[in-house]
């Protein structure tokens, strides 16, 4: 019951104009398509055990390590046949990036985590296929977030550890509360969507957290029942895109990020004039229609176990998908830069980031 609570009462500090204005900037530096420090190492094929998937998963690898050092890595591996196989394993590899309240390093099933998710791997075929919305950009937008909130996520836990936090005693909430971002591997079908040959390294993440149990004490048992939110960034990067909410528990959230849309907006820190909103579905009502079950993605795994999930996935889906088309020179940049925004302001809102 306890970490139900802790999810409800979670709490969501709306940044000044002020704050908004003061965000780091997503520009061209880290995302141009041929010389981006974040973007343009990832626009390679990628297929899992592939020498471009290694070659992405490493830099995901160097990205941290020289860069946010504060971060904890990790990996999930599996292995599995799939249908164009042979019968020979493919491996899969997830990789885990966290960062906690520096007093719960150890104390793991003390933290109830945001997880920012997108999948790195690209489809079999077309042979050649770069996959620039599915899902490279997303997986650059997610860096462009942990680089952003890193500097202010130390300076607000310095400031609380100098206030004695951390030190015992019960600290309160937002004194046990991370942020994981997650790029996950084997997303995409090798011949034909279906629930064996998709999502390979969602499951195995899925079931693994599931069966990996915290001490008896912890506030939370597994690290599946840690996730506060699973915000999946996918097919994201085309122009005009419509992401509507898709589940009805989790569109509070989807209100609290189209409202950082419209008041990133108001103080002319987005680059597109979009006609209509990204996220147009604010004020969507129970009776309306919801669509969230009807699209297969890496949330599928944890949604049924229980992990409320923020899909941000426009429907329509970019005329790119699954095609060869889906490449740096058929993304919007603006839309691009765009969504890193959101992304980070959301997330700034979410960890409590305002000053």
């Amino acid at each position: 019951l306890l970490p139900a609570i802790l999810r409800q009462v979670v709490a969501y500090t709306t940044l000044t104009d002020d704050s908004l204005r003061a965000l780091r900037p997503a520009t061209d530096d880290d995302f141009n398509i041929r010389t981006g420090k974040l973007l343009a190492p990832i626009l390679i094929p990628r297929v899992p055990g592939t020498a471009g998937s290694e070659k992405v998963l490493s830099f995901f690898v160097d990205f941290f390590t020289v860069n946010l050092p504060r971060w904890r890595i990790t990996f999930q591996n599996s292995t599995s046949t799939t249908p164009t196989s042979n019968g020979a394993q493919v491996p899969f590899r997830n990789l885990i990036a966290i960062r906690d309240p520096p007093w719960l390093n150890e104390r793991e099933g003390e933290v109830g985590r945001l997880a920012l998710v997108a999948h790195y791997d690209s489809k079999l075929t077309p042979d050649g296929f770069i996959g620039a919305t599915d899902s490279a950009a997303p997986c650059a937008m997610l860096l462009h977030v942990a680089q952003t909130l890193d500097d202010a996520l130390t300076r607000k836990w310095d400031a609380m550890e100098a206030e004695g936090v951390g030190s015992g005693g019960f600290e309160g909430l937002e004194e046990h509360k991370g942020v994981q971002v997650l790029l996950l591997d084997g997303e995409e079908a090798f011949h034909s969507w279906t629930d064996a040959d998709s999502l390979y390294g969602a499951r195995a993440l899925a079931e693994e957290w599931e069966g990996t149990m915290y001490p008896a004490m912890s506030t939370f048992k597994t690290p599946l029942a840690s996730m506060d939110l699973f915000v999946l960034l996918d097919l994201l990067g085309a122009a005009n895109p419509t992401v509507p909410s898709y589940f009805k528990t989790s569109h509070w959230a989807y209100q609290r990020m189209a409202d950082v849309e419209t008041r990133l907006r108001s103080v002319s820190k987005l680059k597109t004039a979009s006609a209509s909103p990204f996220l147009p579905e604010s004020e969507k009502s129970d009776m309306d229609r919801w669509i969230g079950g009807l699209i297969g993605d890496d949330h599928v795994p944890f949604m049924a176990r229980g992990v409320e999930v923020l899909h941000i996935i426009p429907t329509p889906f970019p005329w790119v998908w699954h095609r060869m088309e889906d490449d740096g020179e058929h993304l919007d940049i603006p839309t691009v830069l765009d969504w890193a925004m959101i992304t980070t302001a959301f997330a700034a809102e979410w960890m409590d980031l305002e000053g």
